[in-house]
């Protein structure tokens, strides 16, 4: 899982004008690493989907990022959970940033995930992997209704079809093992071909 969240403040020091608050939710990039190797870091995931008008998915979003490598790798919508930070708002939080402000997300009325995504920092029986870290994640289907363009690090999205999304070749293209994760999302919602 090589996605980074961007902090709003990369020196971690809040601006001359802001107040220090106790317990601040930003963490520097020092900090972050040393956490990184001592418990294990929520994330949110979100698979997004366009639905046709009976509700079935006809499009499944994934992102292309570049990795720190260069490489060009397809991903889906990721990021940290804030400390004092609500599911529901770390999820919007990251679809607005990855899909932009017109994506209208509609998130579920229940923030109770399709499964929950372990990462490992070494492979194991866990299909996720993440040299960086241990992470827990909660992995939600979102049906996305307006424009998308992407944002932050993502370079484009590209809306597949269920049948693209899940096809060994396209899997393969996934960081981390995300596509165990996309073919999960499809399976939860009965769009796995």
């Amino acid at each position: 899982m090589a996605v980074r969240t961007p902090d709003p403040d990369p020196d971690g020091r809040p601006s001359d004008d802001e107040p220090v608050e106790y317990g601040a939710a930003w963490l520097t990039d020092i900090e972050l690493e040393q956490l990184r190797h001592r418990i294990p870091i929520v994330y949110v995931e979100a698979v997004p989907v366009r639905l046709d008008g009976l509700g079935r998915v006809i499009d499944v979003g994934l992102l292309l990022r570049a990795t720190p490598m260069g490489e060009m790798r397809r991903t889906i919508v990721s990021g940290r959970v804030l400390y004092g930070e609500t599911l529901r708002d770390a999820l919007f939080r990251h679809l607005e940033k990855d899909l932009g402000p017109m994506a209208f997300p509609q998130l579920p009325a229940s923030p109770v995930p399709f499964t929950v995504a372990e990462y490992f920092p070494v492979p194991s029986e866990s299909p996720y992997f993440d040299a960086r870290q241990h992470a827990v994640s909660l992995a939600y289907v979102v049906p996305v209704t307006g424009t998308t363009e992407p944002r932050q690090d993502a370079l484009e999205l590209t809306w597949l079809t269920p049948a693209e999304a899940a096809s060994d070749a396209v899997c393969s293209e996934l960081e981390g093992g995300r596509g165990a994760l996309v073919r999960a999302a499809l399976a939860s919602i009965g769009a796995l071909p």
